[in-house]
């Protein structure tokens, strides 16, 4: 279930892994709409962004970079229902082209049961449909989130997948977000105030408490860091 489509392997044979490590380096230097610009000038349609609408960063510099790009939301079901409504309230103000991707499952408890799994069909495996004879993907991943992603490159083949992965944020610290979304008067998201930092799904997201990590409310006390979207450092059961 969790392997990228044929056609998208076949859709990127011909990438130079030389030419995405030269142009990485050059985007380090560079703002990071130019990265969107570049995504979209070697793949066009066959990029998108991939957006949890926990802010909406990556969204306003990749519109302004490109305003018909494609940006994908991932419905697990399992959102709050202030994640639904800020969804809507960026779509709006950005006329987005919105596409939503929802499992092909009904809800259910394996939340409360195998965590992992319930993050690999309801999030790995609509991604991968989304991937399905894409070239590339977008993310918001920043270096500064986790130790998991400390050593993102702006530009990689997702080996896993089969594509290039773009990260145009990933230099950035948390000042540079905050700095970003005052600037240009950003939507916040409702829950940011209320204490959530970083924001998935409602059964396995708590407040963070002062002195926490940004992200420790994220699967907390279970020992995950990641949904499998980034790198899947637990085991999964089979």
């Amino acid at each position: 279930m969790l392997a990228p489509e044929s056609s998208t392997r076949q859709s990127i044979i011909d990438v130079d892994l030389e030419e995405l490590a030269r142009v990485s380096a050059e985007l380090e230097r560079k703002p990071a709409g130019a990265a969107v610009k570049w995504a979209w000038e070697r793949f066009g349609t066959g990029v998108f962004i991939a957006a949890s609408f926990q802010d909406t960063v990556l969204i306003d510099v990749a519109v302004k970079a490109v305003p018909e790009i494609e940006v994908v939301f991932l419905d697990t079901q399992y959102h709050f229902a202030e994640t639904t409504w800020f969804v809507e309230q960026v779509r709006k103000r950005y006329d987005l082209n919105l596409t939503v991707m929802e499992p092909l499952v009904e809800p259910d408890d394996l939340w409360q049961i195998d965590q992992n799994e319930c993050c690999a069909i309801r999030k790995v495996e609509p991604l991968a449909r989304a991937l399905a004879g894409k070239s590339g993907w977008i993310t918001g991943l920043r270096r500064t989130e986790a130790a998991t992603r400390a050593k993102a490159q702006i530009v990689h083949l997702d080996l896993g997948r089969g594509v290039v992965k773009i990260n145009p944020l990933a230099p950035w610290g948390d000042l540079d977000v905050e700095g970003y979304t005052a600037d240009n008067d950003l939507l916040i998201h409702p829950l940011k105030n209320r204490g959530y930092p970083s924001i998935g799904c409602w059964p396995c997201t708590r407040p963070v408490r002062d002195g926490e990590d940004p992200r420790a409310g994220r699967w907390s006390g279970s020992g995950k860091t990641e949904c499998g979207l980034h790198g899947w450092p637990e085991q999964r059961s089979a």
